[in-house]
């Protein structure tokens, strides 16, 4: 992937508790052949060097949420919190969504997916999707897909 200076992107790194976290800051400098980036997290005043494997541009297919627990989309009440959630996760990553509507309980659309909104930004149309992970059906990512077609 190829960066430049004052790109926005989000960093996949661990806390210090040793969960994985997801940081939101700019590009500020790039080494050259796929080395390491300089990143200016938001909230900090320095830059964090990071490897570039470990950074990706924001856009509204890569902001993503992973949750644990079923329950998550098993329970309508849930499905319909996910929305929101994935709402603020977006604007914290700086993105303008223009639309969200969301599709009440959520549509299931497969064994461990639903469709949970319809959304549009930057012109394009998408869903909001939340999907077992099938590797780790206990955990569940919640992120936009291009809309192609109607849900469900």
């Amino acid at each position: 992937m190829i960066f430049s200076p004052g790109d926005r992107v989000r960093y996949e790194c661990i806390d210090d508790d040793g969960l994985p976290l997801i940081r939101y800051g700019y590009i500020d400098g790039v080494a050259g052949g796929g080395g390491p980036v300089v990143v200016m997290l938001d909230g900090e005043l320095g830059g964090d060097v990071v490897n570039a494997v470990q950074v990706q541009h924001v856009t509204i297919t890569t902001v993503e949420l992973l949750l644990h627990g079923t329950d998550l989309v098993d329970e309508p009440e849930l499905r319909r919190g996910l929305v929101s959630l994935w709402h603020a996760e977006a604007e914290t990553a700086g993105l303008d969504v223009d639309s969200l509507h969301s599709i009440g309980d959520g549509e299931c659309d497969g064994p461990g997916g639903w469709c949970l909104a319809e959304l549009s930004a930057g012109g394009d149309r998408y869903l909001l999707r939340a999907v077992q992970l099938p590797h780790e059906p206990e955990m569940v990512r919640v992120r936009a897909e291009a809309h192609t077609q109607g849900p469900g």
